[in-house]
């Protein structure tokens, strides 16, 4: 699958999820229903995946962890809380640069309606 096709069916997975549990919930139980979504839908995904910290040359553990790496193609990024800031928008932008994906998903479960905390970031993406 391509990165936009991931990208739609991680979306898809997570407003079945926000449709069953509506906002107001830990960000954890959200990471572990989209979990269970995505692999009912036969998504490939490594979860809290950890993505380590490059300094010249040196590969340091820092213990910085993407929420969930899908098919090691897109960075999904989750929150749950009142309104998205930029800070969140560079979280995911540097875990595409640490683990070499193009395309992130920024969610965030604490909206009233899903689409209204999606976001797409993208990092030197060409579409083919």
């Amino acid at each position: 699958m391509t990165e936009n096709e991931l990208s739609n069916q991680i979306i898809g997975s997570a407003i079945d999820v926000h449709r069953t549990l509506g906002p107001g919930l830990l960000e954890s139980a959200y990471e572990e229903c989209l979990a269970h979504e995505m692999s009912q839908r036969g998504i490939p995904f490594d979860r809290q995946k950890p993505l380590p910290v490059i300094y010249r040359g040196l590969k340091l553990e820092c213990g910085y962890r993407a929420d969930f790496l899908v098919d090691g193609k897109v960075i999904v990024e989750l929150k749950a809380v009142d309104a998205l800031a930029p800070i969140h928008d560079a979280i995911v932008l540097t875990y595409l640069r640490m683990s070499g994906c193009k395309v992130g998903l920024l969610l965030n479960f604490n909206v009233p309606i899903l689409r209204d905390g999606i976001k797409r970031l993208v990092l030197g993406f060409e579409e083919k």
